[in-house]
Order: structure tokens, then sequence, then C-alpha cells
């Protein structure tokens, strides 16, 4: 059986937000690799964040070079091809 190719997924997050914590949460048990940037210890990738969602509140989840701004499971599934 091939492995899955999955595009980079970064999730933007704090470590005080449920959203964040659901929606990591929700990669994690559909076996989505993703990696985590903490926004609040992170000045670097919050700027990065601002940048390419033009919004500061979180999560903002990027996947491959698309941006959704919160916890969207109906567009991170369709990006991400999961049924």
């Amino acid at each position: 059986m091939a492995t899955r190719s999955w595009p980079r997924v970064i999730v933007f997050s704090t470590p005080t937000c449920p959203y964040c914590q659901a929606a990591k949460r929700y990669l994690q048990q559909r076996g989505v690799p993703f990696e985590d940037e903490d926004v609040s210890q992170n000045m670097i990738a919050a700027q990065y964040m601002v940048q390419r969602s033009g919004q500061q509140g979180v999560p903002v989840i990027q996947v491959g070079n698309e941006v959704v701004v919160g916890f969207d499971r109906a567009r991170l599934d369709a990006l991400l091809g999961l049924q």
C-alpha cells in the first residue's frame, strides 16, 4: 500500500485557544501531519500568519498555498481530500 502524500499543513495557534486544540486534534485523528506554530511565542510566525491571512485571531491553518481562517472542517476536508 502506497503512503499518502499530504500537502504541507501549518496550524498557527496559541496554547489557550480551544478551537486551535480542536483543529489539531482533528488533524491528528485523520492522520494528517502538521506543523504547529505558537504565535504567542513566535513573533515571526505571527507576522507571517497576519500577512498571509489578514487575521490576528487563531487558528489560521495553511494547507499548501491555501489559508483557512478558523477551524473550518469542511474546507479542511476539501483541501486535504478527506471524506
